[in-house]
């Protein structure tokens, strides 16, 4: 048994540092595409709500097409269809071809994906807040973007913030689906530690645990989080 544990420390032999590696790997991808599927999200939710129809049809079909599809095919997809796409547009423009980096990559991808449900999740959150604090402000003398800006998406974090925080931890786990397009996260890190050794229970348990304790203390900040900003709030 300790023997087997010794597989899991930093020093040769064991792999300690390639789970290490990994977990960085991942929440590195997971960061920055949470952080583009927020940006993506805010902008397609006030889009859908105060864009005109033309604008309003587009996202509508890009957030039912990405929610309807399975991430993995859309990681497939938005991989290589994109990869390629964008090296015959350098091609034709006469630009040589690019080798787009894994961690750029990945980000783009699942920032792609997670856009879709960050729209929805903030369009919901605007939705919630009363139309009167919005009125208000415009009889005040706010501009329509002031008052977007000033008063509808502070008002909105309280009501998002559950649903953000779920799409948080949906994409740090979605990191390990990029494994078969060959990025390096934490999936393929227990992958190639779990080979090389053979003791695939114990790696493969690992790092269902490194999971956990990213989930659990996630959970934490974003409970102080919301606590914040919902102090003062009237509650049921």
């Amino acid at each position: 048994m300790f023997e087997s544990l010794q597989l899991l420390w930093i020093e040769p032999p064991g792999r300690g540092l390639t789970l290490l590696s990994g977990l960085f790997s991942t929440l590195q991808i997971a960061f920055g595409a949470y952080a583009l599927g927020l940006t993506i999200g805010l902008l397609g939710a006030l889009g859908k709500l105060h864009g005109p129809a033309p604008l309003r049809w587009m996202l509508t079909t890009y957030t039912t097409l990405i929610r309807a599809v399975p991430e993995l095919v859309l990681i497939l997809l938005l991989y290589y269809a994109g990869t390629s796409a964008l090296n015959n547009l350098l091609e034709s423009l006469g630009f040589n071809p690019i080798d787009i980096s894994g961690l750029v990559a990945g980000i783009v991808v699942l920032g792609f994906v997670q856009g879709a449900y960050s729209t929805e999740v903030m369009r919901a959150a605007m939705l919630a807040v009363p139309r009167g604090q919005t009125e208000a402000a415009l009889a005040y003398g706010m501009s329509r973007t002031q008052s977007i800006y000033r008063i509808l998406i502070p008002a909105m974090i309280p009501f998002a913030l559950p649903g953000l925080a779920n799409l948080w931890l949906i994409v740090t786990k979605d990191t390990a689906l990029l494994a078969v397009v060959g990025f390096f996260e934490l999936a393929s890190a227990t992958k190639t530690a779990a080979g090389s050794t053979r003791n695939y229970l114990l790696f493969y348990s690992a790092a269902a645990v490194i999971y956990l304790c990213v989930t659990l203390m996630s959970n934490v900040v974003f409970g102080w989080v919301e606590k914040r900003y919902r102090r003062g709030q009237a509650t049921a």
